[in-house]
């Protein structure tokens, strides 16, 4: 099977990096520490750790030390070219969400032995949202990243999460795209006529399909738009009930 334009690169190709200019008025204080944290050179995982904690949120791998992480936003090898997690290793979720997870992880170890679930992202600040949202406004990729001057996403209140499956080598599951691919390829309501068309296989059409069996049991549900990621609960829930990362 042919890749798609793009699929060829690592999370996304880098067409898409730009310097932000950040300016720091009154609605900024409440995310400036984060800023700093963003954009120091000094910065260390440990002050990404102490923030998270902070928030009230939970490292998964102390629930469950079998998850894997490989957090995609803590190195440059992502769409904005930028590592805005500055070597964060570990994955952060609140309480709630990052049991679910511990749950899909043993449904799926139950079906799959040798298998593992793989975190790309779990909880992030609002200042990281802001960062995202000024790589892709005002383009075609705009319709994948939350816009945070309009509403939060659930990764804001740590009640998201996106995941994938490693094989028994540690090897990713193939999905029919790579994780955060922007393109049609990625949607779960169109994966028949993908199917059909070729521009996914059987294996990444089963093994999709594996990956939500598992979550959706773990009580998360599902977008259209990406294959990798999951909400542990409504927007209104979040809003209602979780404090926002800032």
């Amino acid at each position: 099977m042919s890749l798609p334009q793009g699929r060829r690169h690592l999370f996304f190709d880098s067409k898409m990096s730009k310097s932000i200019p950040i300016g720091i008025g009154r609605r900024a204080c409440g995310w400036l520490p984060y800023l700093l944290l963003l954009f120091s050179p000094g910065s260390h995982a440990e002050d990404w750790d102490k923030r998270m904690q902070e928030s009230g949120m939970v490292d998964v791998r102390t629930l469950d030390s079998t998850i894997q992480v490989r957090l995609a936003y803590a190195t440059p090898v992502n769409f904005m070219s930028k590592a805005v997690y500055q070597g964060a290793t570990r994955a952060w979720l609140h309480p709630d969400a990052a049991r679910m997870l511990v749950k899909a992880q043993q449904y799926l170890r139950e079906e799959h032995p040798g298998y593992t679930l793989l975190v790309y992202d779990a909880a992030r600040p609002m200042a990281v949202q802001r960062l995202m949202w000024e790589q892709v406004r005002g383009t075609p990729r705009a319709y994948y990243v939350s816009n945070p001057q309009k509403k939060s996403g659930r990764h804001n209140y740590g009640m998201a999460v996106d995941v994938t499956i490693l094989d028994h080598t540690g090897r990713p599951l193939p999905m029919g795209t790579l994780f955060d691919y922007f393109g049609v390829e990625a949607n779960t309501d169109k994966e028949e006529a993908l199917l059909q068309s070729g521009r996914i296989n059987r294996e990444d059409y089963e093994n999709r399909r594996l990956l939500r069996r598992v979550m959706r049991r773990a009580g998360f549900t599902t977008i259209s738009s990406e294959w990798w990621h999951f909400n542990a609960c409504s927007s209104r829930t979040a809003q209602q009930k979780y404090k926002r990362i800032e």
